[in-house]
């Protein structure tokens, strides 16, 4: 749990007052160019009375753009006098990132979404990880944190949800999931087999709250079908969590499919540099042994090419999107049926 030291970001709108309220919140950086300047990362405050707390955001990563632009939609469109309760919007968490296109802040080179609980005296990532979890996140209960491949992957549009430990909890988790009516979703464990206790939904996690995440797509683009998606979900959140009338909700296409991803076995990854030939497509269905990839040398184009192989039986969730590629870049991941 993070300590009692404050937050050094000053958001300029109120929380706790009626009505629509757009502005940023103030983290305040003296630079060579800007001795007595701010970081402005815009915020948007939705409230009407008593109820529960949706935080909706986006942008943990820079270069996913599917989340960004689905908020941004929200925030022209959502009526605060036929909401109850309080919605916030925080659509480019990472602004520097944001601005920058990139995953990465260009500011500090920090990834958002491994920095928790962050610092209120660090650097700028942390700075901001340390007002999600200190300020944002407790005034939560439901989270949206809109994710997609961004530059580097691409995923069947999907969404997920980290299972909590307790009986309660997981059911919950998985009653919003659903009521996100994506037609794949997944549980991944412990961040997708990392390990890693310092993502945003760890942090989560830690708090006791529920969060449901997406993979909108990626390729450091947007696409109807992951934006009609996820435009679809959030309202579908709000009117399960009793913020929106139950009217607003809208069915998806099918059941949901949920899947979950594992440890090391679900991926697969590339030996050795080189430029990749997929054998595969998002959404087949593999097994075990089939091959993956080949890993082709330009340099040495005399060299056979080195096939990989899936370690498991699954459906490919995730795919590599540039074709050069390093030892330990991840080209697929693998999603398999809970049954749930």
């Amino acid at each position: 749990m993070p300590d009692a030291r404050p937050s050094r970001l000053k958001p300029d709108v109120p929380f706790d007052t009626d009505g629509r309220h757009t502005g940023f919140v103030r983290l305040y950086h003296s630079v060579h160019e800007s001795a007595y300047g701010f970081i402005p990362i815009p915020i948007v405050v939705f409230r009407n009375g008593e109820g529960p707390t949706a935080l909706l955001m986006s942008g943990n990563h820079g270069d996913e753009y599917e989340g960004q632009v689905a908020l941004c939609r929200l925030a022209q469109t959502l009526d605060a006098v036929r909401i109850k309760g309080r919605v916030i919007i925080f659509p480019l968490a990472n602004y520097p990132a944001g601005m920058a296109g990139r995953r990465t802040s260009p500011i500090d080179g920090g990834n958002l979404n491994r920095s928790f609980p962050g610092d209120p005296d660090g650097t700028v990532t942390q700075q901001i990880a340390w007002f999600l979890s200190t300020v944002l996140l407790p005034m939560a209960d439901v989270i949206v944190d809109l994710h997609s491949g961004g530059s580097s992957l691409m995923y069947v549009p999907s969404a997920l949800s980290r299972r909590p430990d307790d009986a309660a909890g997981a059911e919950k988790a998985l009653r919003y999931l659903k009521a996100f009516a994506a037609p794949v979703a997944y549980l991944p464990t412990a961040s997708q087999g990392t390990g890693d206790e310092r993502t945003f939904n760890g942090m989560v996690a830690k708090l006791g709250k529920v969060a449901i995440g997406t993979e909108l797509g990626g390729a450091g683009t947007v696409t109807p079908v992951a934006l009609r998606m996820a435009e679809r979900g959030i309202r579908n959140i709000l009117v399960e969590m009793g913020i929106l009338p139950e009217g607003d909700r809208v069915r998806g296409e099918a059941p949901t499919r949920v899947l979950e991803v594992g440890g090391n076995e679900w991926f697969v990854y590339t030996p050795e540099p080189g430029v990749y030939e997929p054998l595969v497509e998002l959404g087949d269905e593999v097994v075990a042994g089939q091959p993956a990839a080949n890993v082709y040398f330009p340099e040495t184009p005399w060299r056979a090419p080195e096939t990989v192989r899936f370690l498991r039986d699954g459906f490919v969730l995730c795919k590599r999107q540039p074709g050069r590629t390093l030892r330990g870049d991840c080209l697929f991941h693998l999603g398999t049926d809970t049954g749930l």
